[in-house]
């Protein structure tokens, strides 16, 4: 078996074996085949796609180039979460503790913040002494005591697919969507859930901009997650508007913490509540509608807010920072932002907002920048808030006073006042394998 035949093959668009999928993604993470030959293949695809067999079979090859982490020393079934990435959003701080007090189990690894968009493991950190390194046995044993236990990713997990995209970087590749699907699946086959829950972006502040590329990434991740034996269900959620109020790490973990004690931002609570409720249903905990009713329960008797403070305590955390915010370390500079004339809020960049809580310092102008956990923005107006001049539109905070010129003149750039739009629907369509429900 040659590498060149099967770029030729996939560039005529023929379907390629299991076997050829295999060697070629075998022989480039064991070093066999050289870089300009998988760019090749990459292009190919982009340009002729793949059917569902070569998708299911390109995401197992990438899951297995690595570990496959077995979770069968956990009890119960397992239901993983995964975001394609925003701004403001921290969903994963509230339906993880939500779903576990609700007697489902979740042993999740997260990522760092990734461009403009904001990382768990980042959000996490925060947390004074808080750990998102832990042990294997460590990990195992917080899920069983705790119902969940929130990582950083570790280990060799899909090591295909990080030399896969350092290729896809820099050849023009990075928006195929089979390439996509294939990428984020692999990661969530190899950490080894029973069920996966997809929470697809769309939006500005997304890497999906329309509902038709959104839908058509959820059902071609769901096919595959499905065809590798995992339950799995995805919703599109919005995100032409950062989710919540606080953009932010420290900020971001402070807001989760209000919707757990049942006094979040509508918005917020509203999606992280669908989130919940589906991956109860995943776990065979009822229909929909009895999901949703224990998610709302174990927000108001505080039994989700207890669960999160005892798996921070577990991986060493102070929880009484989650307690009373004023704990958290402050930023030792902030700067309101006051409109300059009367309207509604007609757009609200999510992207531009969340590089502009970049430039404060709440995330990484490259993969080595330090982090400043307190840096950040709060938003005192919202897409369809009417606004006066005079009003105040957010509160920026930073360690440096000199960073606020440059932040400033790019919030503004993303809020546009004018008309009283129309509203946007939080969820525009769940996905299961062969059906698609729009709302």
């Amino acid at each position: 078996m040659r590498m060149y035949d099967i770029i030729d093959k996939k560039k005529r668009a023929a379907s390629l074996t299991d076997d050829e999928i295999n060697f070629a993604v075998d022989g480039f993470v064991g070093g066999k085949i050289p870089d300009y030959q998988m760019s090749a293949l990459l292009m190919a695809i982009w340009f002729n796609g793949l059917d569902k067999r070569e998708l299911t079979t390109l995401t197992t090859a990438m899951a297995h180039s690595g570990d496959m982490i077995d979770l069968s020393a956990i009890d119960g079934l397992k239901v993983d979460k995964h975001s394609t990435g925003g701004v403001g959003d921290k969903t994963t701080l509230i339906v993880a503790p939500i779903v576990a007090a609700c007697g489902g189990k979740v042993a999740k690894m997260s990522g760092r913040g990734l461009g403009h968009t904001g990382g768990t493991v980042d959000k996490l950190e925060s947390i004074p002494g808080y750990r998102t390194e832990l042990t294997r046995q460590e990990f195992f044993d917080t899920v069983n005591n705790c119902g969940l236990s929130l990582i950083g990713q570790s280990g060799n997990l899909a090591p295909a697919d990080k030399k896969l995209y350092a290729l896809r970087d820099v050849t023009a590749t990075v928006d195929s969507l089979p390439l996509i699907a294939s990428s984020i699946m692999s990661k969530k086959l190899a950490a080894g859930s029973d069920c996966i829950l997809l929470d697809v972006k769309t939006g500005s502040g997304a890497f999906m901009k329309t509902l038709d590329d959104a839908i058509a990434l959820a059902e071609t991740m769901v096919a595959i997650g499905e065809g590798a034996g995992r339950r799995t269900v995805a919703l599109i959620t919005d995100m032409d508007t950062p989710l919540g109020y606080g953009i932010g790490n420290s900020i971001e973990v402070a807001e989760s913490m209000d919707v757990l004690k049942g006094r979040g931002a509508h918005d917020l609570t509203a999606v992280s509540i669908e989130l919940a409720a589906n991956m109860l249903y995943l776990v065979g905990k009822g229909t929909l509608d009895d999901c949703r009713k224990l998610v709302e329960k174990s927000i108001a008797d505080g039994s989700a807010f207890e669960t999160f403070c005892k798996m921070v305590k577990a991986q060493g955390g102070d929880d009484s920072v989650l307690r009373d915010y004023d704990n958290f370390d402050k930023a030792p500079f902030s700067r309101e932002i006051f409109a300059d004339g009367d309207g509604f809020v007609a757009k609200m960049n999510a992207e531009l907002l969340g590089k502009v809580s970049v430039m404060l310092g709440a995330g990484r102008e490259t993969k080595d920048s330090p982090i400043d956990f307190s840096a950040g923005i709060v938003l005192r107006k919202k897409f369809g808030d009417e606004v006066h001049a005079g009003d105040s539109l957010a509160t920026l905070y930073a360690s440096n006073e000199k960073l606020f010129v440059a932040a400033e003149e790019n919030f503004r750039a993303a809020i546009e006042l004018g008309d009283k739009p129309e509203t946007r629907p939080l969820i525009f369509a769940r996905v299961e394998a062969g059906h698609v429900e729009r709302f």
